[in-house]
């Protein structure tokens, strides 16, 4: 079985996107700039909005954190989004989910700049994906991509299944599939008999938010499994949506969690910041 290591990829990809934003830089004189925005003090929030703001560090990207009161206003929070929107020196806006109850998350995505939404969440942006790519697309399904390309795994006229309909992970991780000449199946938890569904999968993603669902006999012997899901379990480990241990013994590609991923989720949030810049600045 090979590994799909995407912690490698991502410190390789980190490079290159390093000495991509330095020539952006000196060409247009212009430094990427991505704002974060968080309400509240939820701690796994935090976590995710700090390691974001390490990584524009470590790329050379200008970051701006943006930290709310839980109890903030949909008007003040909008106020918000609308002046970064405004913000010449912020190219990338990213409202950090989930959303306290009382705000109207799908309001707040859908206020923010289509140009500047490195998320890919906007609804001008997921229409893009699916007429021709060119939008800003969810920085987790890029990366599942990338790591398939990084090993060369085959996907044009390969059966692929995806496990989730989220529009955040299932559905544009399937068109991208479909973009490549795919064929793609989307399971979900109406989906009858999905375990032999996802024995038919020579490509198995799954985004399907149940720890470990994925046994041995819902694999393929040599299918490339990618895993999306992170859960911690009863004993304290770290785990995703797929058995480990069982389904390594069956795939010939398979992702860990952690490892696997997560670390390229961030590398593509940079990616998208970058490309948003010069798409503002340059047009393209």
């Amino acid at each position: 079985m090979i590994l799909l290591d995407g912690s490698t990829l991502a410190k390789k990809l980190e490079k290159q996107i390093q000495q991509d934003v330095a020539s952006f830089a000196e060409k247009s004189g212009v430094t990427p700039g991505l704002a974060t925005v968080q309400v509240g003090n939820n701690p796994a929030s935090s976590v995710y909005v700090g390691k974001k703001h390490q990584a524009c560090k470590k790329v050379g990207i200008r970051s701006e954190r943006v930290e709310l009161d839980e109890d903030v206003s949909q008007e003040a929070l909008l106020g918000h989004v609308l002046r970064l929107n405004l913000d010449p020196a912020i190219h990338g806006i990213l409202v950090q989910l989930p959303l306290p109850k009382h705000l109207d998350a799908s309001m707040i995505i859908q206020s923010i700049d289509p140009a500047k939404d490195v998320d890919g969440f906007h609804l001008e942006n997921v229409g893009r994906l699916y007429v021709d790519g060119s939008g800003l697309v969810p920085c987790t399904p890029q990366g599942v991509m990338a790591l398939l390309g990084e090993y060369d795994v085959p996907i044009a006229g390969k059966r692929a299944v995806v496990v989730g309909r989220s529009l955040i992970v299932g559905k544009p991780v399937a068109q991208l599939l479909l973009s490549q000449n795919a064929t793609v199946t989307i399971a979900h938890s109406k989906s009858e008999n999905i375990r032999a569904l996802c024995k038919e999968a020579q490509i198995l993603v799954v985004a399907a938010g149940q720890p470990e669902m994925v046994r041995h006999d819902w694999v393929a012997p040599g299918a490339c499994v990618v895993d999306v899901g992170i859960h911690r379990n009863s004993s304290g480990k770290i785990v995703g949506d797929v058995n480990f241990d069982e389904v390594s013994q069956i795939a010939g590609f398979l992702s860990p969690v952690p490892g696997g991923v997560g670390p390229l989720t961030i590398s593509m949030l940079m990616q998208n910041t970058l490309k948003a810049a010069r798409g503002i600045h340059v047009g393209k």
